[in-house]
């Protein structure tokens, strides 16, 4: 909180001299030397030095970056939320986009159903990778350093009977996603409901992004299954072209 508070004072302001910062942020001078070096060296702020006596500090582009992630994070939020409208407005279920942070899933929107029997997603919310049809997908699309990574450390909660805890199963459901190229949860995460995800991709086809829908388990037949896996497939793809994803058809 002391770190965001130094680079706080820089709203408005384009160079600040420690003695600045001191004043502004309100903390104590040692603290205040301490963080500005520690920021300086992740990136975040640069030295401006004009001469030993004149040296102030600016915002580096590493926050420009950071920054940048977010905006395209917005971006793609903006072009999906027709499509998942439209979704919602075709089947009355649960629709979300998810994205990973970390090791986990957030849900980043969502729209209810207005079913007397739903689940319902939060903003904001996180679920860990290997349980549900969005984590288990971002994860899928993640490389294989990065899964073996996670695989590694990993220690696996059973939420419901269904929850794969198991990590050679999660590499084989992993390599079955990957395969038919959407997700499938039948009560992993949460009891008595099904999800189905499929992947967004940006201009690179990095995967960044998991379109999905949730019905409680009791509406779920095949035929219904059919309607939403391509409802959603439909969408997915859309948003993907939008955000320049070409797909390429091999001959």
């Amino acid at each position: 909180m002391k770190a965001v508070k130094i680079l706080d004072c820089f709203n408005g302001k384009r160079d600040l001299s420690l003695i600045d910062l001191v004043k502004l942020s309100g903390l104590p001078k040692t603290t205040v030397f301490r963080l500005v070096s520690s920021l300086e060296e992740a990136g975040l702020l640069v030295k401006i030095k004009r001469s030993g006596h004149d040296v102030k500090y600016r915002m580096g582009l590493k926050l420009l970056e950071l920054g940048n992630n977010v905006s395209e994070q917005l971006e793609y939020k903006k072009i999906a939320l027709p499509y998942m409208r439209k979704i919602n407005k075709q089947l009355n279920e649960l629709v979300y986009l998810s994205v990973i942070e970390g090791n986990e899933a957030v849900y980043i929107e969502q729209i209810n159903s207005t079913k007397p029997v739903r689940l319902v997603i939060k903003v904001g919310r996180r679920s860990p990778l290997y349980a549900g049809s969005a984590p288990k997908l971002l994860l899928a699309y993640m490389d294989w350093d990065y899964i073996e990574n996670y695989l590694e450390d990993l220690e696996m909660e059973k939420f419901t009977n269904n929850t794969i805890d198991d990590k050679h199963k999660l590499k084989e459901e992993i390599r079955t996603i990957r395969k038919r190229g959407y997700s499938i949860s039948k009560s992993e995460r949460f009891e008595e409901t099904m999800g189905f995800s499929y992947p967004v991709r940006d201009f690179s086809g990095k995967v960044i992004s998991s379109l999905g829908v949730t019905i409680p388990a009791a509406d779920y037949s095949k035929d219904w299954e059919i309607v939403i896996l391509e409802n959603i497939r439909e969408a997915a793809e859309q948003i993907s072209k939008e955000l320049g994803y070409v797909k390429h058809v091999h001959s």
